[in-house]
């Protein structure tokens, strides 16, 4: 009963209230996206979907891995590109087996980042359990240096394998540096509709999968969204653009057989998956994360999931992806005009 008298509670305050992307200048209503592109700077084959997701697709926005070895290939073409939208993947993990990086801080002022062969950790626990807030700044600060070293101004701020988001003491980091310095953080401060229902029915499947799961037991939100609400109202204080909601489903869709079907077979299957899924999001400004590669005959050699990666890519060039998003009225943006009208919006709001 109680429960249910909150969810009321909850969905007459969402109707009441603005969402960011009213608050930012857009009408009523409107469902505002940012269709960004993870991993640039982690590979040639990642700058390759970067630029064809972006240049030729419907892609908006995308970020780079500072400690990766292919960034100055992707910086150069940021420059050679002014107007697009790139940020800064703040990466404090090197998740692959034999393809690594190591922390722009270097070793000796950040050890708890850093494991046995001189690499960042290549999980989110590990992060949490060995590294310090104090750590965690002062890398997050020397990829944001090396950024403007290099003549890059990122657009906004956000996080590889979301290690930032693990712990309260590496998010506070996180947004003080772009409260800061006057950099939009990816964070998801409204309502999040979309992210809670993906988030339970994750919960849900991996229950169901133990054989824990009974119909109709309560599921708990995400912890991460247990103060999604003030943080976001603390960064729209500070100056800085809010997320309504998160779509960052993607790199957990499992595509049956995928290893062995024909690029149109992908194509057609991720297409599909987005035109359902973004049909579910509701009014407001959402991000949605993908991780579009051009993949080359090497790329298996970096990463197990080439194929998820290409149908991503391939998704963002459908044509029939672009059509769905016209014909019912989505607004396409980035985060560098999110951020131009955060400044017009000025404090009351």
């Amino acid at each position: 009963m109680i429960a249910s008298l909150c969810c009321i509670s909850s969905c007459a305050l969402a109707q009441a209230t603005k969402t960011f992307a009213e608050k930012l200048g857009w009408p009523k209503g409107a469902k505002v996206l940012i269709l960004h592109v993870d991993d640039a700077g982690m590979s040639h084959d990642s700058n390759d979907g970067v630029e064809q997701a972006t240049g030729n697709g419907v892609a908006t926005s995308t970020s780079v891995m500072m400690p990766c070895p292919w960034v100055p290939e992707i910086v150069a073409y940021i420059k050679e590109h002014p107007q697009l939208d790139a940020g800064l993947h703040l990466t404090l993990t090197s998740e692959w087996k034999n393809y690594r990086w190591g922390p722009l801080a270097g070793k000796a002022n950040v050890p708890g980042l850093v494991d046995k062969q001189g690499c960042l950790y290549a999980g989110v626990a590990a992060v949490y359990f060995s590294a310090t807030a104090e750590e965690v700044d002062k890398e997050i600060r020397a990829q944001l240096d090396r950024a403007l070293a290099m003549g890059f101004k990122p657009t906004h701020l956000d996080s590889h394998m979301g290690t930032l988001f693990a712990k309260d003491a590496f998010l506070e980091k996180y947004i003080k540096l772009g409260i800061e310095k006057q950099i939009p953080v990816m964070f998801p401060g409204g309502d999040d509709l979309f992210y809670r229902a993906e988030a339970k029915a994750a919960t849900i499947a991996e229950l169901k999968k133990q054989g824990k799961y009974n119909e109709g037991m309560n599921i708990p939100d995400a912890p991460e969204l247990a103060k999604a609400k003030d943080m976001g109202a603390l960064l729209w204080k500070n100056g800085l653009p809010v997320l309504d909601d998160l779509h960052n489903s993607s790199y957990d869709w499992q595509m049956p057989d995928i290893e062995h079907k024909t690029d149109e077979e992908i194509r057609q299957w991720y297409t599909d998956h987005y035109i359902e899924s973004i049909g579910r999001l509701s009014p407001g400004l959402t991000m949605v994360i993908m991780h579009c590669t051009n993949p080359s005959a090497t790329f298996k050699y970096i990463c197990n999931d080439t194929q998820k990666r290409k149908g991503d890519l391939m998704a963002m060039l459908d044509p029939r992806l672009k059509d769905f998003l016209v014909k019912n009225g989505y607004i396409l943006t980035t985060w560098r005009e999110v951020m131009e009208r955060r400044q017009k919006a000025g404090i009351e709001q």
